[in-house]
């Protein structure tokens, strides 16, 4: 498993914290927040601007260029110089201008900084500083290196607006290289048995980290339309990525044959697929841990491969914040805000329309099963929604909910603490 020593998270970004390296309560701080959650995002009064808004505003400083926290229909946009690029081809012709990591900026009378998330190429938390009061929103992010990403940097603050989009303990991911060695061990398997390898993956981010993992001497790699367009968008800018070939008319099994093909999840399983022949499907997610989730989608193979924070991640990345203010965003909000309380923090829960990493909408409609490969117990009707089930992260399991999982979606914006 992938364990995340603590001291190995270095904090970065060293303006000092007035009152100490942890959280003081500072005179500020009993003014208006310096963050507050609307129903169009999260929104800076002091500086006019919100961030990574799911309704249209007037000013958007975004995180990065996944489609639920980069939306259209903003008057101006803020970005970092890495993500810029994606969220242009998007997007469109939009008012966007960029800004380089570290770099500050004076919104107001805030102070604004991006640094790196390692979530995907370009991603970035937002730092918004007043009177040495700090907020950071992390966005999505990893702290595990992906030889692809910009590496995640802690920066010290108060208060911290963390994902947990995999908050529970079952969730602990492998090292790139042993997801490389899974990745090509089973399409070499496949390649000699005359099967095409399908993976779907999505087309920002785990696209490129599989091609970045595929050893190329096994076959050619093909690629769906929509992978193809958005690594060609991160070849323009400098990312040193192995040659693809799109698939076009004439490209299938025969012509290419003991091929790798990456396309969105939504292509496996289509008549897009059966051009390739006899093939092997798999899916590369978060959600592969759960073997529930594999049966549900009919996959012999899943490589168990995210863009966000694993358990141990998300416990490393807050403590290294040295913040003890927590709001928790997307994912299992309810079980890792009572674990946050139970070590010590002020914790709440903010609902947002983020997606995190999501599956289809016929399997979140449903509900994942959580039945983890190893170290918890199975979970029938668990999901990623505040308060279906019970937990004891500390032992590794999570309780079901009585009857049915209650799938109400909490009004957007509204916090609860």
């Amino acid at each position: 498993m992938c364990r995340i020593p603590l001291g190995r998270l270095k904090i970065v970004h060293r303006a000092p914290l007035a009152g100490g390296s942890r959280c003081a309560i500072l005179p500020s701080m009993a003014r208006d927040p310096l963050l507050t959650f609307t129903d169009r995002g999260i929104f800076c009064l002091a500086g006019d601007f919100h961030i990574d808004p799911w309704r249209p505003v007037e000013r958007a400083l975004i995180t990065h260029g996944h489609s639920d926290h980069a939306r259209p229909g903003h008057g101006a946009y803020l970005a970092t110089e890495g993500s810029a690029p994606v969220i242009r081809y998007r997007l469109g012709d939009i008012r966007l201008k960029t800004i380089r990591y570290g770099e500050t900026r004076r919104i107001g009378s805030v102070t604004v900084s991006f640094h790196p998330a390692g979530h995907v190429p370009g991603s970035a938390q937002i730092r918004v500083e007043r009177d040495g009061e700090v907020w950071v929103v992390s966005g999505d992010y990893k702290v595990a290196e992906d030889g692809l990403s910009e590496p995640f940097e802690p920066v010290a603050c108060h208060s911290f607006i963390s994902e947990c989009t995999f908050g529970l303990p079952v969730f602990r991911w492998k090292p790139q290289a042993e997801l490389a060695a899974q990745l090509n061990r089973w399409w070499a398997a496949n390649a000699a048995e005359g099967r095409t390898s399908i993976v779907g993956a999505y087309t920002l981010g785990k696209a490129q980290r599989l091609l970045v993992s595929a050893d190329l001497s096994i076959g050619p790699i093909l690629t769906h339309g929509a992978v193809e367009a958005t690594t060609a968008v991160l070849r323009a800018q400098g990312l040193a990525l192995p040659p693809t070939t799109h698939v076009a008319p004439g490209i299938d099994g025969k012509s290419h044959p003991g091929a790798l093909v990456i396309a969105p999840p939504s292509a496996l399983g289509t008549p897009w697929a059966t051009r390739f022949g006899p093939a092997a499907e798999a899916f590369a997610s978060g959600w592969m841990a759960l073997r529930g989730v594999r049966r549900r989608r009919g996959l012999a193979q899943g490589f168990v491969m995210s863009d966000h924070a694993d358990w141990d991640g998300l416990n490393a990345a807050i403590r290294a914040t040295g913040a003890e203010r927590i709001f928790v965003t997307h994912g299992y909000t309810a079980i890792f805000r009572r674990w946050l309380e139970d070590q010590g923090f002020e914790a709440g829960i903010v609902a947002t329309e983020y997606e995190g990493e999501s599956l289809d909408a016929a399997e979140a409609e449903a509900g994942p099963l959580i039945e983890p490969d190893a170290g918890a117990e199975a979970v029938e009707g668990a999901a990623p929604e505040e308060d279906t089930a019970e937990a004891d992260p500390a032992a590794g399991e999570a309780a079901p909910a009585e009857g049915k999982p209650r799938r109400r979606r909490p009004a957007a914006g509204d916090a609860r603490t």
